[in-house]
């Protein structure tokens, strides 16, 4: 498990404030991106979450399961992706920017640990990179997914939290909507997130793929 990286206390950020600046600035996802016409998948227009708030989340068909406690996770899932991944806790870097998962181990996933647990009531965050200067990484096929798949989380307390995913979108850069993608809805959420949209070599990615999920069963 990473370690936390501490700033002065005046110069610490809000939670979804933090997580937002990092994708506006692509300090937490990697940049330098494979310099091919095709790209990673991006989210079809049938995949959007179309909602325009968090708080209309509540009205939700996903089935609304009963929160885990706290604790830290361990893994993550994606079967439709063949994804199955270690996770390592990332915080806050020197500059009060939160920390990437390391670019070099491209199967590896990053939960900003500063938050919410996987399961437990809140928005859960988890990130990694689309790809490096090797080729593809743990979250290239992200925007690929749909509505209705699943993804699992294993924690360290032994537990296994599964999600149902109910929107995939992307945003660009300069618009991210932070109050949207990281706000409490009143149930367990998880959004998992990567670069996406164009990419250039001069800029990196333009957006971000975001994936909306909730908590549907746990064991």
């Amino acid at each position: 498990m990473g370690q936390d990286h501490y700033v002065p206390e005046s110069r610490k950020r809000s939670p979804w404030g933090v997580l937002a600046l990092v994708m506006l600035t692509g300090i937490a996802l990697m940049r330098n991106g494979i310099d091919t016409p095709l790209g990673p998948p991006q989210p079809a227009a049938a995949a959007s979450a179309g909602l325009a708030d968090p708080a209309a989340l509540a009205t939700t068909t996903v089935p609304v399961v009963e929160p885990l406690p706290y604790a830290p996770m361990s893994r993550v899932r994606i079967p439709d992706l063949k994804v199955d991944t270690p996770v390592v806790d990332v915080g806050l870097d020197p500059d009060g920017w939160i920390a990437a998962p390391p670019a070099q181990d491209p199967n590896l996933a990053g939960w900003y640990q500063n938050g919410v647990a996987p399961g437990q009531r809140g928005t859960a965050v988890v990130v990694g990179h689309v790809d490096n200067r090797t080729g593809p990484a743990v979250f290239y096929g992200l925007g690929s997914l749909e509505k209705g798949r699943h993804i699992e989380v294993d924690r360290y307390d032994g537990r296994t939290a599964e999600f149902e995913i109910y929107g995939v979108e992307v945003y660009a850069k300069n618009d991210f909507p932070g109050s949207r993608v990281y706000g409490d809805t009143g149930h367990a959420e998880l959004r998992v997130i990567t670069c996406g949209g164009g990419y250039s070599r001069a800029g990196g990615y333009d957006g971000n793929v975001v994936v909306f999920a909730r908590l549907v069963s746990t064991r």
